[in-house]
């Protein structure tokens, strides 16, 4: 381990609130630039939507380019202001884009247009009502179990989060009946929660397999400044480890994880291998828990004052 690697993650979506952003946006001119350069990119008005109360902010194709936006623009305020200077990079799910982002893999004006249309196609695979998501919590999670208790349903383990947190993700009618079965056969690990979650669509599971191909036509026609060298430092939901630095390698991964599984246990442990000096960046703290389940402490930085706070404590 490099004690002196420093990584930063991102959170995907379900982090975004009202606001957030605003206060880096309205103290440090590169987050408006940020900004400003993501909204002409997208074709309307992100930090408005960011900064007010706007339902749209919970709609996927709005919601993703609003958070990739806010990670970047916090991120890059935090090199101007602090001289942060990571090495490594994770992102959780749309994070996975913004890390890309941040480590010079990806330029943001087509991230942005990428994710939006991600976004688009994501919600729009799924008629509205039909499929679902929920967070399965209980101490030990044995994969194995609940893949053996998933086999004949339409539901799919979405994202792997810590030891003990999955995410499973399907069909709405068949909810009920895949909580039973986990309940019973988890009921001997201790406590068991299943909550369902807001989200308008099942993401990584089968039923996104009909947006893979439209999807890899547009990361190749608009992800024309991709980096690939670049990718080595940025580590692959699909496959738990950094990306290659091989350009199909890097397609074939992104477009992977819109209908498999999110292997976030993998991604922290290669950072941790890496690195004890690891930061969440974003309007959101949902990847600190995460780490805490492998012993590794993340320092979450989702304002402002929190970084001013952080990096006058570190200095």
């Amino acid at each position: 381990m490099k004690k002196d690697e420093i990584a930063v993650v991102f959170p995907g979506q379900g982090a975004q609130r009202p606001g957030m952003g605003k206060d880096f946006c309205d103290n440090v001119p590169v987050c408006r630039e940020v900004y400003e350069e993501a909204s002409q990119a997208a074709g309307w008005d992100i930090a408005a939507m960011c900064f007010n109360d706007d339902q749209r902010l919970d709609l996927t194709e709005f919601t993703q380019p609003c958070i990739l936006t806010t990670e970047i623009a916090i991120f890059r305020g935090l090199e101007t202001l602090f001289g942060f200077s990571p090495t490594l990079f994770g992102g959780h799910s749309l994070g996975e884009f913004t890390a890309l982002v941040a480590a010079g893999a990806l330029p943001l004006s087509e991230a942005v247009r990428i994710v939006q249309i991600r976004g688009r196609l994501m919600q729009d695979a799924v008629p509205v009502g039909r499929g679902t998501m929920a967070a399965v919590i209980s101490d030990n999670l044995d994969i194995e179990a609940v893949r053996l208790s998933l086999q004949d349903l339409p539901i799919d383990i979405a994202n792997i989060n810590s030891a003990n947190q999955i995410v499973i993700s399907g069909k709405a009618d068949a909810m009920p009946e895949a909580e039973a079965r986990l309940r019973e056969a988890l009921a001997k690990a201790g406590p068991f929660r299943f909550i369902l979650l807001n989200v308008s669509a099942p993401f990584h599971s089968r039923f996104m397999s009909t947006i893979v191909e439209p999807f890899e036509e547009i990361l190749r026609a608009v992800g024309k400044g991709i980096v690939q060298d670049k990718s080595v430092i940025v580590t692959s939901n699909f496959r738990g480890i950094f990306h290659s630095g091989l350009y199909e390698d890097l397609i074939y991964n992104l477009v992977s994880q819109l209908n498999h599984s999110v292997l976030w246990v993998d991604n922290m442990k290669t950072l941790a291998s890496h690195t004890d000096t690891i930061y969440e960046v974003g309007p959101g703290r949902p990847l600190r828990d995460f780490f805490k389940t492998i012993n590794i402490t993340c320092t979450s930085i989702t304002t402002l004052a929190a970084a001013e706070k952080t990096f006058k404590k570190s200095g």
